[in-house]
């Protein structure tokens, strides 16, 4: 069985109902729902929260809701791959045996079909434990600044104050979309970031992390682009 799970608590202070809110016309969490819909791949698509709202909107949208989270994984220093455990747990103790689950987060409007299916693909060709996405800084990390107590500008690493851009390898974060797991491998290490994990490497114009209203507003004005310039799909 191959299962996606959207993580979706309430209680989000930062931005009040955070996963429901609409963006560009819809819940939030619609666009992951109707993601994991169109890759043709999941035989289920699970929404874990503690929620009675998030659950009512999720299940219009077409995904499952069939438990509430524990509170004790509700609050706001809980990590996703406890969450993600704990669905996985309940799901086999009911005889859904998952071999590969999706985790698909609630605020990722801008995730495709085409890359969740690429990132399936990359986990099982490499065998991993989990494959996620990622995308590369635009400016080198290691020419990064800080700004001390005194109000100055100094480098991280000044070794590379001379290094060309060119010279410096390129690095990457973590683009915030989905992770893939490989259940067996999963639950033994129970981290995202495993010993073995693949990267679903997206471009820059798809990826913006959503913690802040700014940050909202940015994304609204980067979808209404993307939007007028075609889905990747």
């Amino acid at each position: 069985m191959i299962v996606a799970i959207i993580p979706a608590r309430g209680g989000s202070k930062r931005i009040p109902k955070k996963n429901v809110r609409l963006f560009a016309g819809k819940p939030i969490i619609a666009y992951s729902i109707e993601a994991a819909r169109k890759t043709g791949l999941f035989d289920k698509i699970i929404v874990s929260t503690d929620s009675d709202e998030i659950a009512a909107v999720a299940e219009s949208y077409g995904a499952e809701v069939p438990f509430r989270r524990p509170k004790e994984l509700a609050d706001d220093f809980t990590a996703t791959a406890p969450v993600l455990v704990n669905a996985l747990e309940w799901l086999d103790q009911r005889d859904c045996h998952v071999k590969y689950f999706c985790c698909i987060y609630a605020t990722a409007p801008f995730v495709q079909p085409g890359y969740i299916r690429k990132g399936f693909e990359l986990l099982a060709e490499n065998n991993a434990v989990t494959a996620f996405t990622v995308t590369s800084f635009p400016s080198p990390v290691f020419r990064a600044l800080k700004i001390n107590k005194e109000g100055c500008v100094s480098m991280f690493w000044p070794e590379h104050e001379n290094s060309r851009s060119n010279d410096l390898p390129e690095a990457y974060h973590d683009a915030g979309q989905f992770y893939w797991g490989y259940t067996r491998k999963f639950m033994q290490e129970k981290r995202l970031y495993a010993k073995f994990s693949v990267p679903v490497i997206l471009p820059r114009h798809l990826v913006q992390d959503i913690d802040t209203p700014e940050d909202w507003e940015t994304a609204e004005r980067m979808y209404q682009a993307f939007q007028t310039g075609g889905k990747d799909e």
